[in-house]
């Protein structure tokens, strides 16, 4: 990738920064990301994936944009009331980069159709309200071998991990069932900091690993993000693969 003046002086902050470069910036440019929920998660990660330069985004969502999301759904005005989400946050991204291309889904990411889906990109944002989708996408994006972000929040806390296949633990070998009766932010609430701060690890864990700046932790670790809102503090925990796990314990490195 060759960049023109203009894209020169937008992406400055980003090729200035070591191991960048226009290697890093042209990774970003030809990369295609899958955002899988266009609410709390979904919209910080979208705006800062395509202000970072990322080529291609694909935005997943069956709903439309309602008054009460925009507490927390950033890439959303009171404009779009009504408007699909994947159109919305398609409207709102094109403004920020003109640079990056969007294919709107508006519709649900169920068993039938996810391979499909999935298959067309390279990284996936896991920004999902529910856990059946969060491990549905979880499951399809390992036998597909799709590295992932995948994040979660409520209230005041919540917490977020990246995924690649056969290098990391995935969320089955933390939670090995979807688990059952959880509360929703419906009922216990949600600060929409919280959602804003974790979309935007989302956002950087992906960034890091088209632009080649991601590393693996040794004997198969992975870093899961945990934030306590409440006590403001931000702690990254090292977990480890479960050897029993029917999705990551037992692949070849």
């Amino acid at each position: 990738m060759s960049l023109d003046v203009a894209q020169r002086v937008r992406y400055e902050r980003n090729l200035l920064i070591p191991g960048w470069g226009e290697a890093g910036q042209a990774r970003l440019a030809a990369a295609r990301v899958l955002i899988v929920g266009l609410g709390g998660l979904g919209s910080p990660a979208a705006q800062y994936l395509a202000a970072a330069g990322v080529g291609a985004l694909g935005l997943l969502d069956s709903d439309a944009v309602e008054l009460s999301n925009l507490q927390r759904q950033v890439v959303h005005t009171t404009n779009s009331i009504g408007v699909d989400k994947p159109q919305s946050a398609a409207a709102a991204l094109g403004g920020l980069n003109p640079n990056v291309r969007t294919e709107c889904l508006p519709r649900r990411l169920t068993a039938e159709n996810a391979a499909d889906v999935v298959s067309s990109f390279d990284v996936i944002v896991e920004a999902a309200d529910n856990f059946e989708t969060k491990f549905l996408i979880n499951d399809v994006c390992l036998n597909l071998r799709k590295p992932f972000a995948t994040a979660g929040a409520l209230a005041v806390s919540g917490q977020a991990m990246f995924v690649v296949p056969g290098k990391t633990p995935c969320m089955r070998c933390l939670l090995p069932e979807i688990p059952r009766n959880v509360p929703t932010t419906g009922e216990l609430g949600i600060l929409g900091t919280v959602p804003g701060i974790l979309g935007s690890i989302e956002a950087m864990e992906v960034i890091r690993w088209i632009a080649g700046l991601w590393t693996a932790l040794e004997n198969g670790y992975g870093r899961l993000h945990v934030l306590d809102g409440e006590r403001m503090r931000l702690r990254t925990i090292q977990v480890s693969r479960r050897v029993d796990c029917r999705c990551a314990g037992g692949w070849d490195e």
